[in-house]
């Protein structure tokens, strides 16, 4: 560097460096490592799935059987068992628990209103599992409107 006096004022030259003319790579080998193990994980889940053939969407018409047991929940959470209405789940589980031993063991189907809360047809469920109830289905409405 040199200065020189130029009355009073002190000019300053800096000594030119030399201009970089290289290009930083660090950020594009940043972004390169992470496509890379981004494409290191999601290939084998690509590619890594075995062939078969799914089953088409349908829905089976229930064959209702007089030993079959159809549980229904209303609005307020009232469980009937076919068309009586059970008083309190004691009731519900001594049914459930004496249906449990029959042989060949009776089918459970829950029919849970639409506008019925989540938990009410859950603690049916529930109950008919610890009762040791093997199958247990929920009847729907059929595609279209259609009746049960």
């Amino acid at each position: 560097m040199s200065s020189e006096s130029n009355g009073g004022i002190q000019l300053i030259e800096e000594e030119e460096t030399p201009l970089n003319s290289s290009i930083n790579t660090t950020p594009l080998v940043d972004i390169m490592l992470v496509m890379l193990i981004i494409f290191l994980i999601t290939v084998p889940v690509v590619v890594g799935t075995v062939e078969v053939e799914l089953p088409e969407e349908r829905n089976q018409a229930v064959i209702t059987r007089p030993e079959n047991v159809n549980l229904s929940v209303d609005t307020q959470g009232n469980v009937y068992w076919n068309q009586y209405r059970l008083p309190d789940e004691e009731e519900l589980m001594s049914r459930l628990r004496q249906a449990a031993v029959i042989v060949p063991q009776p089918e459970v189907h829950i029919r849970g209103d639409q506008e019925t809360e989540y938990h009410n047809v859950g603690r049916v469920v529930e109950a008919a599992q610890k009762a040791g109830i093997a199958k247990i289905g929920f009847i729907t409405k059929k595609p279209g409107g259609g009746g049960y």
